[in-house]
């Protein structure tokens, strides 16, 4: 597969909004060109999300290119997403260049990493298209947003960096698509709606002819043509990167095995990170997951998960305002599973010790676990591997935070008593209450049901896991739904055709409702 100027292929997926579905179309084509044999890899310019992974070689990247990834077929990598933007407050975020954080910034103090970041993500596009015979790229947000066009290197700016052809996905889910895809158009300047190429609606349910005469006058308004109509297709939630994909209920219902289900809470923080680590459970047949926001909602639970953060001692002084460590520590005290995980984890501390991320200084934990915590300047990236409950396990960690057990220690163990405690993973249990950095533990198959097991027995309950619920097999399956997506309801022909070609020269220019911007 050859494109222009000698490079291999690419093009940009945009979307008029956060969370249209640019994700979730740019992992179907790498799909959908993997299965014809092409060597494709996923780009993301400048991501901003709170989940992320560690690669093989070491680098901290967004979840969404590495699922994007794991749906052609390939390892992820730093290039495939050279800025991570880490939201740590409403105003300043980590920055994170090819996979190592460089420091925090506001919008302001942005400006001054923006040259720099745009050659790193030339220069990293560059390199995916010198090893691999395609890319696809992602947008971030909307191309429209205009008061950032200045600066942006993710969307438009990319595209007019690199010559790609763009295609703009839209959530019909929403309502307002047909507006919402003229008015992202008809906002971007002449020069950047030449690269405009066509349109994707994403989410559609009915009567595919009710939308025809729509999509006819889409094409006559814009003189491009809508390329895809993808349905609603219920279980894609695998690896979102936005905690606005979030539903209140995690995954699809599925009847147990034996006995009755497990309910799981996770507590959803302000600053949630990592969130995917709960994904794995929710392929288990009998485990019902649900996200909550108040203390009410743990009474029926089986399991409390405090999962990760972006700002631990912020999100605990949310949770003491919200009456949630009350109602924690009560399981605790009755001996009723809490699972801490990373910033959950770091929560369940005696002691936390923060002059980097917040800068409060010395904190209280909850004290459901003999740990004292202190964070380091320098985050901790890797891929570590260890055994628990006698099972292989494979993680990731992407932490500042250092937790020191104190193993000649006790903590409020089950009924009221104290108990010492016992390893788990990197970290430690004492009574009915676990606390661990590593994320993605659960996807091991064997760890996750002999974990479940215990929390059923800790929890006095009948449920017993499912005995081969696989969930790297699941995470495949639903690759190839968005892969059979692409394929079923996308004009393939033409998306062939923009990799080959690019844009068509002569598309029509929407003039501007106004004075120029």
């Amino acid at each position: 597969m050859t494109g222009r100027a000698g490079q291999a292929p690419a093009l940009l997926v945009a979307g008029t909004t956060s969370d249209a579905g640019k994700s979730v179309v740019a992992a179907g084509l790498c799909r959908w060109l993997a299965r014809q044999g092409v060597r494709v890899a996923p780009f993301k310019a400048q991501n901003m999300s709170l989940n992320s992974v560690v690669t093989p070689d070491g680098a901290e990247i967004g979840r969404a290119q590495a699922m994007q990834a794991a749906a052609a077929g390939i390892e992820p990598s730093a290039a495939m997403n050279p800025v991570l933007l880490k939201p740590g407050g409403d105003r300043t975020s980590q920055v994170v260049v090819r996979g190592r954080p460089v420091g925090e910034a506001d919008a302001v103090g942005y400006r001054a990493y923006r040259d720099r970041l745009r050659e790193v993500a030339a220069e990293s596009l560059a390199e995916l298209r010198s090893e691999y015979d395609a890319v696809i790229c992602e947008g971030a947000g909307s191309p429209a947003e205009i008061n950032l066009r200045a600066g942006d290197i993710a969307n438009m700016g990319l595209a007019r960096a690199a010559d790609l052809p763009v295609l703009v996905v839209g959530d019909i889910d929403r309502g307002g698509v047909f507006a919402s895809m003229y008015g992202t158009l008809a906002l971007l300047e002449p020069e950047d709606q030449a690269l405009v190429t066509g349109f994707v609606v994403n989410k559609f349910r009915g009567a595919p002819e009710l939308l025809e005469p729509g999509l006819e006058m889409v094409r006559g308004l814009t003189g491009r043509p809508v390329l895809g109509v993808l349905p609603w297709l219920d279980g894609l939630w695998l690896d979102v990167e936005d905690s606005l994909a979030l539903s209140v209920d995690r995954g699809p219902a599925q009847a147990p095995v034996g006995g009755r289900s497990l309910r799981v809470a996770v507590v959803r923080l302000p600053r949630i990170s990592n969130f995917t680590d709960i994904d794995a459970l929710t392929v288990e047949p009998g485990v019902d997951v649900r996200f909550v926001t108040g203390a009410h909602e743990l009474d029926d639970a089986d399991l409390v998960v405090l999962p990760g953060s972006r700002a631990t001692v912020s999100d605990l002084a949310w949770l003491r305002e919200r009456g949630l460590d009350r109602a924690v520590a009560e399981r605790a005290r009755r001996g009723l599973p809490v699972l801490g995980i990373c910033g959950g984890y770091q929560m369940l501390a005696r002691r936390i010790d923060d002059e980097v991320e917040s800068g409060a200084g010395s904190v209280d934990g909850l004290g459901l676990l003999p740990v004292g915590v202190r964070f380091a300047k320098e985050k901790t990236l890797g891929r570590p591997r260890g055994t628990a409950y006698g099972e292989d396990v494979v993680g990731y960690e992407i932490h500042h935070a250092v937790a020191e057990v104190d193993w000649a220690g006790a903590s409020p163990g089950t009924a009221g008593g104290t108990e010492a405690p016992r390893p788990f993973l990197d970290g430690c249990r004492t009574g009915s209450v676990w606390g661990t950095t590593w994320h993605g533990a659960f996807e091991n198959d064997a760890f996750r049901r002999a974990f479940l097991a215990d929390v059923a027995r800790v929890a006095d309950r009948d449920f017993r896991p499912a005995p081969d619920t696989d969930f790297a097999e699941a995470r495949a399956s639903r690759l190839d739904a968005l892969g059979d997506l692409v394929e079923d309801h996308m004009d393939t022909d033409a998306v062939w055709r923009l990799l080959e070609k690019g844009a068509p020269e002569g598309l029509p220019v929407i003039p501007p409702a106004g004075p120029p911007l």
